[in-house]
């Protein structure tokens, strides 16, 4: 008996959590009630979206997985800011959008999917 592998976007954005989350720990204390706390409820709402998503058929799937883009837009926003304020590196900016930039490119697959089935 094999055990099925997660789909990719979940392995992605568990990767991300567990990068994202003691990164965040470093910034600012002043701001960690409001913008460490956006960008971390965008970076789990994501997740939760897509987890709803994969309980989920026809309209209802495709309504999870665009909470989970809008989710999304606001965690690139929120990483933009932090970085443009230096609370991130370049290089840990990078990093980031590297693992951003495929999960929407998952995101967009699975979307495209669900909306178009018949495909």
């Amino acid at each position: 008996m094999s055990a099925v592998s997660p789909m990719p976007i979940f392995t992605r954005t568990f990767d991300l959590l567990t990068w994202l989350v003691p990164v965040s720990n470093h910034f600012p204390r002043a701001h960690r009630f409001t913008v460490t706390q956006r960008l971390l409820n965008a970076a789990f709402d994501l997740r939760e979206h897509l987890e709803a998503a994969q309980h989920r058929r026809g309209r209802a799937r495709v309504q999870a997985l665009r909470r989970a883009d809008e989710a999304l837009s606001r965690l690139r926003l929120y990483l933009r800011l932090i970085t443009r304020w230096g609370w991130l590196s370049a290089g840990q900016y990078q990093h980031a959008a590297r693992m951003v930039d495929e999960i929407g490119r998952l995101l967009g697959g699975w979307l495209k999917v669900s909306q178009n089935p018949s495909s």
